[in-house]
């Protein structure tokens, strides 16, 4: 049902009281809840025909434009066949297609016309600007086959993000593809002093998934730039389906990146590393220049009661999910991405904007492919209209979306302090009374009331947002000694690596990366966001932390229960206060005692008498159980450092 026009007022511009009524139109409640297509969109390939197929509900009609290449004129346009229920416009052509370039040309009852890409396209000419058909046969890499072997232990999971540039333009990594897909799949790569760089220093730390930073086409940096002039994370969405040009080695080839993209993900699962993409739907980077609001007019974004974007992301505007077809284009893309490229999770950026219906819709088409791909995200509780009936994918409703994970803010807050106030102070670096806070994080939420289980907290303490951690410990006490800020560095990511749920470390992390002080670094040129494989050598006692750290992890069931039960008979807090953590874990053969000790001097904590293996002492990790000491009635733990030891029963 259309939403009726009232009477025009004349002395309000008639194109603007057109354009009203179209949006308005697109925002109907029963028009959005009627026109809806279940079917494939976009360029449906085969080597016989490809089908366009198109969604524009409120356009009156549509034609295929074709050019005559990549970057030629308009060869001809092609009147599609329209039905009139659905509003879908489709039309045929017969024969191989592979390479065709083309757009769509969309005429309104307003009178207006635009020429768009298409929403729904895969492959794209530079900067995305046309859209192009492709045979994804055809992009396969030699050897490209069937997906990873099921994750089977997904408490093992230990998540290491990253930005592709980043990860490969310093010249301290020797890297030859700087900033590419394909810098990323160089073996035998070594910094300034022979330690390894870029993807054998990934595999030799551990980690099982690679969190990729927005790889899909976005609008801020230009393609046609080599090297690029900008920099940018990548939150800018164009073309959710097509990789990003800038990473290609020619981005002028619509299949360059697509195959490269291909070859960094085959490269990643042959040395055993999983891959994880992070996706942004909650927002575009203009709405008046993408596709969702030219082919859809005011249908695929949230409005206020003024007819305005809404903006709970905090860039301008925000999707609807909570709409049928917003709703079924997320779950195609990410179903496109893990069928086609064999991705192996999904980081969902400010997932709170979205609804829970929607995300639950994605975890069970997920679950079709591999109920093992990861689903995670940022589950803020963002400010953005939402009907009475609508719940918001935050972290408050969790419990209704169970094998989706939230990034656990409340741990980074107790343990380095809050990441908005430049001098605040957490557990590790000089506030008091944060140990409950830090315990009951610690512990999985246990107590928490909104989550199923442990493994729905993904627990960090950096990221891309903010300060590094090194930054905000240098931040929060400026004239603090360098030794004292690599302690409280070390004892925090400690924390993070042996807390239940699933652990998270952002690039360069363990070697106390630094932006020099910089807190967002969106938009800043490499100098500071590029990861120096040299400063590796600076910090090399935490660099071993955390490579035995993840690997003691996985060997210590203890350390990664799965399930709120086992937490509540195995766990046992002893102490929460002036700056001490003291835990201890109960199984039937063994115990373990877990020290965490925030304060400046040595501290002398009383234990049972008995022979202990120490597994961790004064940030030293002893995965060989080679390190063992009668205890009687107390141990030393040096300044801020920790204690892991095992007594056998």
């Amino acid at each position: 049902m259309r939403t009726p026009l009232k009477m025009r007022d004349d002395s309000y511009p008639r194109d603007r009281y057109y354009q009203d009524a179209l949006m308005r139109l697109g925002q109907d409640s029963m028009f959005t809840k009627t026109r809806h297509y279940d079917g494939e969109l976009g360029a449906v390939y085969s080597d016989q025909a490809t089908i366009f197929r198109l969604w524009a509900p409120t356009a009156s009609q549509a034609e295929l434009i074709i050019y005559d290449d990549w970057y030629g004129e308009i060869q001809k346009s092609i009147l599609m066949e329209f039905d009139d229920h659905l509003r879908i416009f489709s039309t045929e052509l017969v024969g191989d297609q592979h390479g065709l370039t083309y757009a769509y040309r969309l005429t309104f009852f307003t009178g207006e016309q635009v020429i768009t890409n298409d929403p729904y396209a895969k492959a794209a000419t530079v900067n995305g600007h046309r859209s192009v058909v492709v045979d994804l046969s055809r992009t396969n890499p030699e050897g490209w086959g069937e997906r990873m072997p099921s994750w089977q232990t997904p408490e093992k999971t230990v998540i290491y993000e990253a930005h592709i540039r980043d990860l490969t333009v310093s010249e301290s990594s020797n890297i030859q593809n700087k900033g590419k897909f394909l810098g990323l799949t160089e073996e035998n790569r070594v910094n300034d002093y022979g330690s390894p760089a870029g993807l054998d220093y990934l595999v030799d730390l551990g980690v099982t998934h690679i969190e990729l930073l927005p790889a899909f086409d976005y609008a801020t940096v230009d393609e046609t730039e080599e090297p690029p002039s900008s920099y940018n994370w990548g939150y800018d969405p164009y073309n959710y389906n097509v990789p990003e040009g800038s990473y290609a080695t020619n981005p002028f080839d619509p299949f360059a990146r697509i195959t490269e993209m291909k070859e960094l993900i085959k490269t990643f699962h042959d040395r055993g590393l999983r891959v994880i993409m992070d996706v942004v739907y909650n927002h575009v980077y203009e709405v008046e220049n993408h596709a969702f609001h030219k082919t859809a007019p005011g249908y695929y974004f949230r409005y206020n009661e003024k007819g305005e974007l809404t903006n709970g992301t905090g860039v301008g505007n925000d999707t609807a999910s909570e709409r049928a077809m917003v709703r079924k284009y997320i779950v195609d893309s990410v179903t496109y991405w893990a069928r086609e490229y064999q991705i192996d999770g999904f980081r969902f950026d400010l997932m709170g904007i979205h609804d829970i219906d929607t995300m639950n819709e994605v975890r069970l088409a997920l679950n079709e492919i591999d109920p093992a791909i990861l689903l995670f995200g940022e589950g803020w509780d963002l400010y953005t209209p939402l009907s009475s009936d609508v719940r918001a994918a935050n972290q408050g409703n969790a419990k209704f979306m169970p094998g989706i994970g939230q990034f656990n803010d409340g741990l980074r807050e107790a343990v380095k302090g809050n990441d908005f106030e430049i001098t605040a102070k957490g557990y590790v670096n000089g506030a008091w009374y944060m140990e409950p806070q830090v315990v009951s994080n610690f512990m999985g939420g246990v107590d928490f009331g909104n989550y199923n289980d442990p493994l729905q907290l993904i627990q960090y303490i950096e990221a891309h947002d903010n300060f590094t951690l090194y930054d905000k410990l240098v931040a929060s006490n400026p004239q603090q000694d360098e030794r004292i800020v690599e302690r409280q560095h070390m004892l925090a990511t400690t924390i993070i690596l042996l807390a239940q749920g699933v652990p998270f470390l952002h690039a360069g992390q363990e070697f106390m990366r630094t932006k020099f002080g910089v807190r967002d670094s969106y938009n800043k040129p490499d100098e500071i966001n590029q990861i120096d494989w040299n400063r590796q050598e600076s910090y090399r006692q935490s660099v071993m932390l955390v490579r035995e750290l993840i690997k003691l992890r996985h060997n210590e069931p203890l350390l990664r229960l799965t399930s709120y039960e086992e937490i509540k008979d195995t766990m046992n807090v002893i102490r929460q206060d002036y700056k001490i953590v003291h835990l201890t874990y109960e199984c039937e053969d063994y115990q373990l005692v877990l020290v965490f000790n925030a304060q400046s001097n040595v501290l002398n904590v009383p234990v049972e008498s008995g022979k202990y293996t120490i597994l961790v002492e004064d940030h030293v990790v002893y995965n060989d159980h080679s390190n063992h000491e009668e205890i009687k009635e107390f141990k030393s733990i040096p300044p801020i450092s920790t204690l892991l030891m095992k007594r056998y029963y």
